[in-house]
């Protein structure tokens, strides 16, 4: 995109900082962002949101999952993406409204027939987390235990929308 897209502005906030203000808007336990030091330094963050480097970025998404898991405590762990901008904080508590009654569920959206993210994951599912390598997230967890998925179709689809590339960037206009 030629630039870090994170640090795009989308309605006078950057991708980034969407994202810090939709986690702060969560009622979760621990908030952190793993991210490379290099961003790290260009943002401000509350004192309750761990930052978490990621001097090991080439090692994949899974390098990032790894790391937050590691530093996690609680009963499940949410992942989410810095790259959705449109998603809202009515758009998280369905999740955590489907773990409420599935507590032993990895939950997330299907959008078009593809699951997408932000994904939940039981804390029943730590040690596959860790496991994790490569550019593969989780799911490779959710294809390897499909008895122990719950995916569901938002209300919203649009607001899961990433972005990937500049057309994408460009839509949101």
């Amino acid at each position: 995109m030629g630039s870090d897209k994170l640090f795009l502005e989308y309605q006078g906030k950057t991708l980034l900082q969407r994202a810090v203000d939709l986690m702060l808007a969560l009622p979760v336990y621990e908030k952190m962002i793993i991210t490379m030091p290099e961003r790290s330094e260009r943002i401000v963050l509350p004192s309750d949101v761990h930052v978490i480097k990621n001097t090991d970025p080439e090692a994949g998404q899974s390098h990032s999952v790894r790391l937050g898991t590691e530093a996690a405590g609680g009963t499940h762990y949410l992942f989410l993406n810095a790259d959705q901008p449109l998603l809202t904080a009515a758009d998280i508590e369905v999740i955590f409204t489907l773990a409420g009654e599935n507590r032993d569920k990895i939950i997330f959206p299907v959008i078009e027939n593809k699951p997408c993210s932000p994904a939940l994951f039981p804390a029943s599912f730590r040690v596959e987390l860790l496991e994790l390598t490569g550019d593969t997230g989780g799911r490779v967890i959710r294809d390897a235990y499909p008895g122990s998925c719950l995916a569901f179709i938002p209300e919203c689809g649009e607001h899961f929308k990433d972005i990937d590339n500049r057309e994408d960037y460009d839509g949101l206009f």
